[in-house]
């Protein structure tokens, strides 16, 4: 994992998400493989009951129901200390931010609404990659 973000961050990420108490709470049912694309890079984050299990770059067989897809400016931006307005939230970004976009099968998203909204909300506050 070389490309933005990187795999020290993957691993901050990853501690941080596997260590939240409102997650192992509202995570219980959240079980699925998501993809995160950051620019050209693409990575898939294996899920179960609320823990990251695993980040991989997807092979073929890989199945993502749905994923979240953005530039990679965008992303430093939803990363940073201090984002911009429309940058700080997921949901914000999905609304007003044009390139950052849910792909896939919404539904399951949004069934996942809460575990998968504190889960991007670690990924904020994680903060910006030594990249």
């Amino acid at each position: 994992m070389s490309e933005y973000p990187g795999g020290a961050w993957f691993a901050r990420y990853r501690e941080r998400v596997n260590g939240d108490a409102e997650l192992k709470v509202i995570g219980d049912w959240f079980t699925t493989t998501f993809a995160l694309t950051f620019g050209d890079a693409r990575y898939a984050v294996r899920v179960e009951r609320g823990a990251i299990v695993d980040i991989v770059a997807p092979k073929l067989d890989t199945r993502m129901p749905f994923g979240f897809r953005a530039p990679v400016s965008v992303w430093r931006k939803f990363l940073s200390a201090d984002p911009p307005p429309l940058f700080h939230d997921f949901f914000a970004m999905l609304m007003r931010v044009p390139e950052f976009v849910l792909e896939g099968d919404s539904l399951i998203a949004m069934q996942n609404a809460r575990a998968l909204h504190r889960m991007m909300n670690i990924m904020r506050e994680t903060g910006a990659p030594n990249v």
